[in-house]
Protein backbone atom coordinates (compact mmCIF):
# COMPACT_ATOMS: atom_id res chain seq x y z
CA UNK A 1 0.00 0.00 0.00
CA UNK A 2 1.31 3.39 -0.74
CA UNK A 3 -0.89 6.11 1.34
CA UNK A 4 0.99 8.54 3.97
CA UNK A 5 -0.55 9.91 6.04
CA UNK A 6 0.24 13.81 6.72
CA UNK A 7 -1.13 16.61 8.75
CA UNK A 8 -3.11 19.45 7.98
CA UNK A 9 0.50 21.73 8.18
CA UNK A 10 2.23 19.02 6.38
CA UNK A 11 -0.15 19.07 3.36
CA UNK A 12 -0.25 23.05 3.70
CA UNK A 13 3.42 22.51 2.21
CA UNK A 14 3.27 19.91 -0.38
CA UNK A 15 0.34 21.84 -1.83
CA UNK A 16 2.20 25.22 -2.66
CA UNK A 17 4.92 22.53 -3.70
CA UNK A 18 2.21 21.95 -6.59
CA UNK A 19 0.60 18.75 -4.94
CA UNK A 20 -3.02 18.73 -6.29
CA UNK A 21 -5.69 18.53 -2.95
CA UNK A 22 -8.80 17.36 -3.39
CA UNK A 23 -11.38 17.51 -0.85
CA UNK A 24 -13.57 14.52 -1.66
CA UNK A 25 -16.78 14.96 0.39
CA UNK A 26 -20.05 16.16 -1.48
CA UNK A 27 -21.48 19.42 -2.24
CA UNK A 28 -23.67 20.09 1.24
CA UNK A 29 -20.23 19.77 3.04
CA UNK A 30 -18.31 22.06 0.96
CA UNK A 31 -20.70 24.92 1.20
CA UNK A 32 -19.14 24.84 4.97
CA UNK A 33 -15.91 25.98 3.32
CA UNK A 34 -12.91 24.42 1.83
CA UNK A 35 -9.31 24.10 2.18
CA UNK A 36 -7.53 27.04 -0.13
CA UNK A 37 -7.37 25.82 -3.74
CA UNK A 38 -8.53 22.25 -2.96
CA UNK A 39 -10.12 20.53 -5.94
CA UNK A 40 -13.73 19.34 -5.23
CA UNK A 41 -14.56 15.96 -6.48
CA UNK A 42 -16.79 13.39 -4.52
CA UNK A 43 -15.08 10.09 -3.20
CA UNK A 44 -17.17 8.55 -4.94
CA UNK A 45 -16.75 10.54 -8.24
CA UNK A 46 -12.94 9.73 -7.78
CA UNK A 47 -13.37 6.13 -7.12
CA UNK A 48 -15.04 6.15 -10.28
CA UNK A 49 -13.11 7.70 -12.76
CA UNK A 50 -9.32 8.29 -10.98
CA UNK A 51 -7.89 8.52 -14.20
CA UNK A 52 -10.14 11.68 -15.47
CA UNK A 53 -8.90 13.12 -12.33
CA UNK A 54 -5.10 12.05 -11.44
CA UNK A 55 -2.54 12.50 -14.55
CA UNK A 56 -1.22 9.21 -14.33
CA UNK A 57 -0.76 6.60 -11.35
CA UNK A 58 2.81 8.24 -10.24
CA UNK A 59 1.02 11.88 -9.83
CA UNK A 60 1.06 12.76 -5.73
CA UNK A 61 -2.32 13.58 -4.52
CA UNK A 62 -3.68 14.73 -1.63
CA UNK A 63 -6.87 13.76 -0.50
CA UNK A 64 -9.18 15.50 2.45
CA UNK A 65 -12.76 14.14 3.71
CA UNK A 66 -14.34 15.72 6.68
CA UNK A 67 -12.14 13.90 9.81
CA UNK A 68 -10.05 11.88 7.86
CA UNK A 69 -11.77 8.25 7.54
CA UNK A 70 -13.37 8.98 4.20
CA UNK A 71 -9.64 9.83 2.59
CA UNK A 72 -8.28 6.78 4.35
CA UNK A 73 -10.44 4.67 2.31
CA UNK A 74 -10.21 6.28 -0.88
CA UNK A 75 -6.82 6.32 -0.65
CA UNK A 76 -6.44 2.52 -0.22
CA UNK A 77 -8.77 2.38 -2.65
CA UNK A 78 -6.70 3.97 -5.21
CA UNK A 79 -3.76 2.24 -3.92
CA UNK A 80 -5.21 -0.83 -4.96
CA UNK A 81 -5.62 0.57 -8.50
CA UNK A 82 -2.24 0.77 -8.65
CA UNK A 83 -1.54 4.68 -7.95
CA UNK A 84 1.42 5.60 -6.53
CA UNK A 85 2.08 8.97 -3.87
CA UNK A 86 -1.48 9.06 -2.51
CA UNK A 87 -1.50 10.91 0.64
CA UNK A 88 -4.84 11.54 3.30
CA UNK A 89 -4.89 13.97 5.97
CA UNK A 90 -5.01 13.30 9.35
CA UNK A 91 -8.17 15.07 10.72
CA UNK A 92 -9.56 16.04 7.69
CA UNK A 93 -11.00 19.51 7.40
CA UNK A 94 -11.96 20.12 10.57
CA UNK A 95 -7.78 19.89 11.39
CA UNK A 96 -6.99 21.99 8.28
CA UNK A 97 -9.43 24.79 10.15
CA UNK A 98 -8.87 23.77 13.99
CA UNK A 99 -4.74 24.44 12.52
CA UNK A 100 -5.61 27.95 11.36
CA UNK A 101 -4.90 26.90 7.68
CA UNK A 102 -6.33 29.13 5.38
CA UNK A 103 -10.39 28.01 3.84
CA UNK A 104 -12.24 29.79 0.86
CA UNK A 105 -15.75 29.71 0.54
CA UNK A 106 -17.08 27.15 -1.77
CA UNK A 107 -18.28 28.39 -4.94
CA UNK A 108 -22.25 27.00 -5.13
CA UNK A 109 -22.40 25.02 -8.47
CA UNK A 110 -26.66 24.77 -8.61
CA UNK A 111 -25.96 21.97 -10.85
CA UNK A 112 -23.72 19.66 -8.79
CA UNK A 113 -26.22 20.70 -5.30
CA UNK A 114 -29.11 19.73 -7.01
CA UNK A 115 -28.32 16.55 -8.23
CA UNK A 116 -25.54 15.83 -5.72
CA UNK A 117 -27.76 12.97 -3.89
CA UNK A 118 -28.45 11.19 -7.80
CA UNK A 119 -24.71 11.33 -8.73
CA UNK A 120 -23.46 10.14 -5.27
CA UNK A 121 -25.22 6.82 -7.44
CA UNK A 122 -22.14 4.26 -8.79
CA UNK A 123 -24.52 3.53 -11.17
CA UNK A 124 -25.40 7.59 -12.22
CA UNK A 125 -22.14 9.87 -11.02
CA UNK A 126 -21.42 12.79 -13.40
CA UNK A 127 -21.14 10.89 -16.53
CA UNK A 128 -24.93 9.23 -16.08
CA UNK A 129 -26.01 12.71 -14.79
CA UNK A 130 -24.82 13.52 -18.48
CA UNK A 131 -26.22 11.37 -20.23
CA UNK A 132 -29.89 12.80 -18.45
CA UNK A 133 -29.46 16.37 -19.13
CA UNK A 134 -28.83 15.31 -22.70
CA UNK A 135 -32.00 12.39 -22.92
CA UNK A 136 -35.00 13.80 -25.09
CA UNK A 137 -38.10 12.00 -23.95
CA UNK A 138 -41.78 12.03 -25.08
CA UNK A 139 -44.24 11.75 -23.00
CA UNK A 140 -48.09 11.11 -24.34
CA UNK A 141 -50.63 12.51 -21.87
CA UNK A 142 -50.32 14.87 -19.31
CA UNK A 143 -52.66 13.41 -17.17
CA UNK A 144 -52.72 10.04 -14.21
CA UNK A 145 -49.95 8.36 -15.67
CA UNK A 146 -48.02 11.25 -17.12
CA UNK A 147 -48.52 13.41 -13.98
CA UNK A 148 -45.80 11.48 -11.70
CA UNK A 149 -43.52 10.24 -14.39
CA UNK A 150 -42.80 13.67 -15.94
CA UNK A 151 -42.63 15.31 -12.19
CA UNK A 152 -39.73 12.71 -11.35
CA UNK A 153 -38.32 12.97 -14.98
CA UNK A 154 -37.81 16.77 -14.59
CA UNK A 155 -36.56 16.20 -11.17
CA UNK A 156 -34.20 13.44 -12.09
CA UNK A 157 -32.81 16.52 -15.24
CA UNK A 158 -33.70 14.63 -18.08
CA UNK A 159 -32.57 17.61 -19.78
CA UNK A 160 -36.29 18.06 -22.11
CA UNK A 161 -39.07 16.62 -22.08
CA UNK A 162 -41.89 16.76 -24.99
CA UNK A 163 -45.25 16.90 -23.27
CA UNK A 164 -48.54 15.97 -26.16
CA UNK A 165 -52.03 16.24 -24.64
CA UNK A 166 -55.05 17.63 -26.39
CA UNK A 167 -56.83 17.78 -22.98
CA UNK A 168 -57.38 20.73 -20.40
CA UNK A 169 -57.67 20.83 -17.19
CA UNK A 170 -60.86 19.58 -15.30
CA UNK A 171 -61.69 19.20 -11.87
CA UNK A 172 -62.18 15.74 -12.37
CA UNK A 173 -58.59 15.45 -13.23
CA UNK A 174 -57.34 16.77 -10.07
CA UNK A 175 -57.98 13.84 -7.93
CA UNK A 176 -55.23 11.80 -9.67
CA UNK A 177 -52.93 14.15 -11.94
CA UNK A 178 -50.61 16.06 -9.46
CA UNK A 179 -49.35 18.03 -12.23
CA UNK A 180 -52.61 20.26 -12.50
CA UNK A 181 -54.55 22.56 -9.69
CA UNK A 182 -57.78 23.78 -9.36
CA UNK A 183 -56.54 27.23 -10.11
CA UNK A 184 -55.07 25.92 -13.69
CA UNK A 185 -58.92 24.35 -14.43
CA UNK A 186 -59.97 25.43 -17.69
CA UNK A 187 -55.87 25.56 -19.02
CA UNK A 188 -54.32 23.17 -21.18
CA UNK A 189 -52.71 20.16 -19.61
CA UNK A 190 -49.76 20.87 -21.38
CA UNK A 191 -49.36 24.24 -20.61
CA UNK A 192 -50.76 24.07 -17.03
CA UNK A 193 -47.72 20.98 -16.95
CA UNK A 194 -45.22 23.17 -18.51
CA UNK A 195 -45.57 25.86 -15.42
CA UNK A 196 -45.71 23.34 -12.63
CA UNK A 197 -42.65 21.52 -13.88
CA UNK A 198 -40.15 24.46 -14.05
CA UNK A 199 -41.04 25.60 -10.87
CA UNK A 200 -39.76 22.44 -9.93
CA UNK A 201 -36.55 22.54 -12.64
CA UNK A 202 -35.93 25.16 -14.31
CA UNK A 203 -32.83 24.25 -15.91
CA UNK A 204 -34.73 21.35 -17.93
CA UNK A 205 -36.69 22.31 -21.47
CA UNK A 206 -40.25 21.27 -21.40
CA UNK A 207 -41.87 21.03 -24.50
CA UNK A 208 -45.24 21.77 -24.78
CA UNK A 209 -47.34 20.02 -27.80
CA UNK A 210 -51.33 20.49 -27.37
CA UNK A 211 -52.55 17.56 -29.94
CA UNK A 212 -54.08 14.32 -29.84
CA UNK A 213 -51.48 11.18 -31.20
CA UNK A 214 -52.75 9.64 -34.12
CA UNK A 215 -51.38 6.88 -36.66
CA UNK A 216 -50.73 10.38 -39.43
CA UNK A 217 -48.75 12.04 -36.70
CA UNK A 218 -47.34 9.49 -34.42
CA UNK A 219 -44.05 9.35 -36.41
CA UNK A 220 -43.41 13.40 -36.43
CA UNK A 221 -43.61 13.47 -32.79
CA UNK A 222 -41.51 11.00 -32.00
CA UNK A 223 -38.74 11.00 -34.72
CA UNK A 224 -36.59 12.63 -32.77
CA UNK A 225 -36.12 11.24 -29.24
CA UNK A 226 -34.48 8.94 -27.66
CA UNK A 227 -37.61 7.68 -25.48
CA UNK A 228 -41.24 7.45 -25.33
CA UNK A 229 -43.35 7.24 -22.53
CA UNK A 230 -47.24 6.45 -23.31
CA UNK A 231 -49.63 7.99 -20.54
CA UNK A 232 -52.62 7.29 -22.72
CA UNK A 233 -56.16 5.92 -21.75
CA UNK A 234 -57.12 4.75 -24.90
CA UNK A 235 -55.96 1.53 -27.62
CA UNK A 236 -55.98 4.28 -30.38
CA UNK A 237 -53.19 6.29 -29.00
CA UNK A 238 -51.47 3.28 -28.02
CA UNK A 239 -51.14 1.61 -30.87
CA UNK A 240 -50.70 4.61 -33.06
CA UNK A 241 -47.37 5.08 -30.52
CA UNK A 242 -46.35 1.15 -30.46
CA UNK A 243 -45.97 1.04 -34.16
CA UNK A 244 -44.57 4.36 -34.83
CA UNK A 245 -41.85 3.38 -32.19
CA UNK A 246 -41.83 0.07 -33.99
CA UNK A 247 -40.92 1.55 -37.23
CA UNK A 248 -38.27 3.62 -35.89
CA UNK A 249 -36.63 1.82 -33.63
CA UNK A 250 -37.62 4.12 -30.50
CA UNK A 251 -37.99 2.48 -26.82
CA UNK A 252 -41.43 2.63 -25.48
CA UNK A 253 -42.53 2.60 -21.57
CA UNK A 254 -45.90 1.18 -21.59
CA UNK A 255 -48.34 1.98 -18.91
CA UNK A 256 -52.04 1.24 -18.08
CA UNK A 257 -54.26 0.95 -14.65
CA UNK A 258 -58.12 -0.25 -14.17
CA UNK A 259 -59.61 0.60 -11.00
CA UNK A 260 -57.50 -0.73 -8.21
CA UNK A 261 -55.01 -2.28 -10.70
CA UNK A 262 -51.66 -1.49 -13.29
CA UNK A 263 -49.28 -2.53 -15.61
CA UNK A 264 -45.77 -1.78 -16.79
CA UNK A 265 -43.62 -2.98 -19.40
CA UNK A 266 -40.97 -1.64 -21.78
CA UNK A 267 -40.84 -2.61 -25.67
CA UNK A 268 -37.94 -2.28 -28.25
CA UNK A 269 -39.56 -3.71 -31.37
CA UNK A 270 -38.15 -2.25 -34.20
CA UNK A 271 -38.28 -3.44 -37.78
CA UNK A 272 -34.78 -2.79 -39.23
CA UNK A 273 -33.43 -5.09 -35.88
CA UNK A 274 -36.79 -6.83 -34.68
CA UNK A 275 -34.90 -7.04 -30.93
CA UNK A 276 -38.13 -7.78 -28.96
CA UNK A 277 -41.98 -7.65 -29.17
CA UNK A 278 -44.26 -4.87 -29.24
CA UNK A 279 -47.69 -3.57 -27.68
CA UNK A 280 -49.77 -5.25 -30.52
CA UNK A 281 -48.00 -8.71 -29.71
CA UNK A 282 -49.30 -8.41 -26.00
CA UNK A 283 -52.57 -6.80 -27.95
CA UNK A 284 -53.50 -7.69 -30.63
CA UNK A 285 -56.17 -5.35 -31.07
CA UNK A 286 -59.60 -7.34 -31.80
CA UNK A 287 -58.86 -8.98 -28.63
CA UNK A 288 -58.87 -5.19 -26.52
CA UNK A 289 -61.23 -2.54 -28.78
CA UNK A 290 -63.68 -2.67 -26.35
CA UNK A 291 -61.98 -2.53 -22.93
CA UNK A 292 -62.90 0.48 -20.98
CA UNK A 293 -60.91 3.04 -19.74
CA UNK A 294 -60.74 5.43 -16.32
CA UNK A 295 -63.68 7.81 -17.28
CA UNK A 296 -66.01 4.64 -17.80
CA UNK A 297 -64.53 2.47 -14.77
CA UNK A 298 -62.80 4.54 -12.48
CA UNK A 299 -59.43 4.46 -10.80
CA UNK A 300 -58.28 5.06 -7.71
CA UNK A 301 -55.78 8.04 -7.74
CA UNK A 302 -53.25 6.12 -6.43
CA UNK A 303 -53.17 3.37 -9.12
CA UNK A 304 -51.52 5.87 -11.81
CA UNK A 305 -49.53 7.29 -9.19
CA UNK A 306 -47.40 4.17 -8.58
CA UNK A 307 -47.65 3.09 -12.11
CA UNK A 308 -46.17 6.63 -13.53
CA UNK A 309 -43.80 6.09 -10.70
CA UNK A 310 -42.57 2.91 -12.63
CA UNK A 311 -42.60 3.71 -15.64
CA UNK A 312 -40.27 7.07 -14.69
CA UNK A 313 -38.14 4.16 -13.21
CA UNK A 314 -37.65 1.96 -16.44
CA UNK A 315 -37.37 5.25 -18.26
CA UNK A 316 -34.15 6.25 -16.05
CA UNK A 317 -32.62 2.92 -16.53
CA UNK A 318 -32.78 2.81 -19.68
CA UNK A 319 -31.50 6.43 -20.39
CA UNK A 320 -28.58 5.52 -17.96
CA UNK A 321 -27.89 1.89 -19.25
CA UNK A 322 -28.03 0.68 -16.02
CA UNK A 323 -29.94 -2.11 -13.95
CA UNK A 324 -32.67 -4.90 -15.80
CA UNK A 325 -35.46 -2.92 -17.45
CA UNK A 326 -38.91 -4.36 -17.71
CA UNK A 327 -37.92 -5.40 -21.65
CA UNK A 328 -39.53 -9.11 -22.27
CA UNK A 329 -42.09 -8.81 -18.85
CA UNK A 330 -45.21 -7.49 -17.88
CA UNK A 331 -45.41 -6.50 -14.45
CA UNK A 332 -49.12 -6.37 -12.89
CA UNK A 333 -49.68 -4.41 -9.73
CA UNK A 334 -52.92 -5.37 -7.67
CA UNK A 335 -53.21 -2.55 -5.20
CA UNK A 336 -55.84 -4.00 -2.95
CA UNK A 337 -54.08 -7.22 -2.43
CA UNK A 338 -50.18 -5.25 -2.35
CA UNK A 339 -49.34 -7.99 -4.83
CA UNK A 340 -46.60 -7.68 -7.87
CA UNK A 341 -47.25 -10.35 -10.54
CA UNK A 342 -44.88 -10.66 -13.53
CA UNK A 343 -45.11 -12.36 -16.85
CA UNK A 344 -43.08 -13.27 -19.40
CA UNK A 345 -43.25 -11.96 -23.04
CA UNK A 346 -42.56 -13.36 -25.97
CA UNK A 347 -42.72 -11.49 -29.54
CA UNK A 348 -46.06 -12.86 -31.75
CA UNK A 349 -44.45 -14.52 -34.88
CA UNK A 350 -47.65 -13.09 -37.01
CA UNK A 351 -47.26 -9.28 -35.68
CA UNK A 352 -48.86 -7.49 -37.42
CA UNK A 353 -46.23 -4.56 -37.10
CA UNK A 354 -43.38 -6.06 -35.83
CA UNK A 355 -43.47 -9.78 -36.81
CA UNK A 356 -41.42 -10.96 -39.71
CA UNK A 357 -43.83 -10.87 -42.14
CA UNK A 358 -43.90 -7.17 -42.11
CA UNK A 359 -40.13 -6.79 -43.68
CA UNK A 360 -38.09 -7.36 -40.12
Amino acid sequence: MTVSYVTPEQARVLQQQGVALIDIRGPDEWMTGIAQAARTISKTDLEQQACRYIEGPESPVILICAGGKRSDACSAFLSGQGYQNLYSVVGGTQAWKDAGLPMQAYQINEYDLRYSRQMLLPNVGRDGQALLSAAKVLIVGAGGLGSPCAYYLAAAGVGTLHLLDDDSVELSNLQRQIMHSTDKIGQSKVSSAKSTLLSLNPSIIIEPHQDKITSNNAIEYIKNVDLVIDGTDNFIARYAISDACTALGIPLIYGAVYRFEGQVSVFNASKKENRTLCYRCLFPEAEAASAPNCTEAGVLGVAPGIIGLLQATEALKWLLNTGTTLQGRLLHVDLLAMRFRETTLTADPACASCGPKMGC
